[in-house]
């Protein structure tokens, strides 16, 4: 998978998931647009790359706000010129409470992070891929886009509106020469798995990692390398007759029945 003389813009790269593919982009010669609205974080994971000998540039935006979404945007071509790949990726977890007593405004901010901030991406990037007539996205979505996962209405409901995004945004733009994917992960050892493990027993999270990985086939959390590795792949050459498409990355957890209820979600 080599990158050189491409741009790849990341949404929600300060940490986990999203960190991981920047860093992996840049290694592989990709010129790294790092956007978050956690500024230390962000700045953080575009100084790994520049201390690995890459190139990279912090952009702090809240992925909510379609005027912080365009100047993402306008930073990366004003930086770079172009906007070869883009792992739209920012998402919240947020609460864990049952759909009938789930409050209202954690609703609205789940959705709004993870469906409209998706969006947003789509709808500012879109077009510079279709005026260059190249271009990758890779959407993150989840295994809670394919399967319920009990006690996260909000985070569920986001995923599969991802997912749907997704096709729809593939269809429309494949005659351009723009592919556009999802990426659907299972549980990953990163920050909000274990914000879950802790929302779900506080006085001992650890027991609920243990239960949650004795319920996977492979027998344990992904890793957020192992993610980015398969979002590189979805924005390479490699895959250049796949779109429209959901590559799950989950341990086997999909392929389990009963697993579904007894998992929380990734990142």
């Amino acid at each position: 998978m080599d990158f050189k003389g491409k741009v790849a813009l990341i949404t929600g790269a300060a940490n986990g998931i999203g960190r991981a593919t920047a860093i992996g982009f840049a290694r592989n010669g990709a010129r790294v647009v790092v956007v978050d609205r956690d500024a230390a974080g962000g700045e953080a994971t575009a100084g790994v790359i520049r201390q690995q000998g890459g190139e990279a540039l912090f952009v702090a935006a809240d992925v909510t706000s379609s005027a912080d979404v365009q100047a993402y945007v306008k930073a990366a071509l004003d930086a770079y010129g172009s906007i070869d790949c883009f792992h739209n990726n920012a998402g919240i977890e947020g609460k864990i409470a049952p759909t009938a007593e789930y409050d209202e405004a954690m609703f609205d901010a789940v959705i709004g992070v993870n469906v409209k901030g998706v969006f947003l991406g789509l709808r500012h990037v879109l077009p510079v891929m279709i005026a260059q007539k190249r271009g990758a996205i890779v959407n993150t979505a989840s295994v809670a886009g394919l399967m319920a996962s009990p006690g996260m209405p909000a985070y569920v409901a986001s995923k599969h509106a991802v997912i749907g995004l997704t096709k729809t945004a593939a269809g429309e733009v494949a005659k351009f020469g723009v592919r556009v994917n999802a990426v659907c992960p299972g549980p990953i050892d990163t920050r909000m798995i274990h914000s879950l493990e802790q929302q779900v027993n506080p006085g001992d999270p650890a027991a609920v990692g243990a239960r949650y990985q004795s319920t996977i086939p492979l027998g344990r959390y992904g890793t957020a390398d192992e993610v980015a590795n398969v979002v590189q792949f979805l924005c390479s050459d490699l895959a250049s007759n796949v779109t429209g498409a959901q590559y799950v990355v989950d341990g086997g957890r999909t392929a389990t029945p009963g697993a579904a209820t007894t998992m929380a979600p990734e990142r």
